[in-house]
């Protein structure tokens, strides 16, 4: 079977130096799941209102010495073991941000992958839109700018009110987002999207409450917020492409893992992501990104695989083209994550 996660080959490389490059990454960071596995602890965290933002709702996965156990949530069974005592000390810290209509749930296995390697993982339910709260907001531009403060919040909240805050390196902290999570990470590591180019994204009479806000030029005064602090950036189909142009991206300047489904443009992302937008981002980006296309995967791909209760709900996440092998492909996508971060946040690298 063909590996479905490719690198872009370089011009400068023979494809088949490049693979053989690429397949001895991936073996390498299967070694060190395999070296440095143990269980995965698990806890709920609230970061708390502050200035006007609401509070929101986190989960942490780290480090743990105890037996791997199991933690029964409503829609799914996660191999971790509740409140197990933080594992070590001068820890990488990773956030993971979710999609639209996502939660903190929405990648528990690249959490689990890093954390049994010895990150702690923090993903949040951005308030804006988290799938489990208010989506009223959703569909407006303050999605757009209240999502990287939600990260910089929690960002303050790991690294200063945490309980085991004590136990994080603070300056190794990484970001892994997809879809809207990876517009949020680009902004975090200082991209200056133009919010007005989102009318990109509208339609004639598109219904849309962000298109009536730019018709009426309704602009958010919220600044938006990057984050020096993280250091290494893991993105997937990210949305809002035609807002992220050589200009915006320009302060960029971290190293960054860019992933893209070659069939995003064929799933029902409202237009936010396609494969045209993030080979745009590939291009302008100042700083080579290690980009990876995964032929044959829609967006929903980069989803862990879905149980058979949550495949009979949602058959338009949870359904993949024939021969394209989510379980399969995920391992090699959580490989390549821990690599990559191993190598950016890892004290003397992997």
């Amino acid at each position: 079977m063909t590996d479905p996660l490719q690198t872009e080959t370089p011009a400068e490389l023979k494809r088949e130096q490049y693979m053989h490059l690429f397949r001895f990454t991936l073996a390498s960071a299967f070694c060190l799941i395999t070296t440095f596995a143990q269980a995965a602890g698990f806890r709920f965290i609230t970061v708390p209102a502050e200035a006007g933002l609401p509070a929101f709702q986190a989960a942490v996965w780290s480090p743990c010495q105890e037996q791997a156990g199991e933690v029964k949530l409503r829609a799914i069974t996660l191999l971790a073991t509740r409140d197990c005592a933080v594992s070590g000390d001068k820890l990488p810290l990773i956030v993971i941000s979710h999609g639209y209509g996502g939660s903190f749930i929405g990648h528990h296995d690249t959490a689990e992958v890093l954390a049994d390697a010895g990150f702690v993982v923090v993903a949040l339910d951005h308030p804006v839109d988290a799938g489990g709260g208010d989506m009223n907001r959703a569909d407006t531009l303050a999605a757009l700018t209240e999502r990287p403060s939600d990260v910089t919040r929690l960002i303050d909240h790991m690294l200063t009110a945490w309980s085991d805050h004590a136990k994080l390196d603070r300056d190794h902290v990484g970001f892994f987002g997809f879809s809207r999570g990876g517009y949020t990470g680009l902004v975090v590591a200082g991209a200056n999207p133009d919010l007005r180019k989102t009318i990109a994204l509208c339609p004639e009479n598109s219904p849309k409450p962000s298109c009536a806000e730019l018709r009426r030029s309704e602009i958010p005064a919220q600044a938006l917020a990057h984050d020096p602090r993280v250091k290494a950036l893991v993105v997937a189909d990210p949305a809002f492409g035609p807002l992220f142009d050589r200009e915006a991206l320009k302060d960029v300047k971290i190293p960054i893992q860019l992933c893209a489904s070659a069939l995003s443009g064929d799933d029902k992302t409202g237009g936010e992501v396609t494969l045209d937008y993030v080979s745009l981002i590939e291009r302008d980006l100042p700083v080579r990104p290690d980009y990876h296309l995964v032929p044959n995967a829609g967006h929903y791909a980069f989803l862990p695989p879905c149980t058979p209760d949550l495949a009979k709900k949602r058959p338009d996440i949870c359904t993949d083209r024939p021969g394209f092998d989510r379980a399969a492909f995920h391992e090699q996508l959580n490989a390549a994550a821990l690599a990559f971060f191993r190598t950016h946040l890892v004290r003397g690298g992997p």
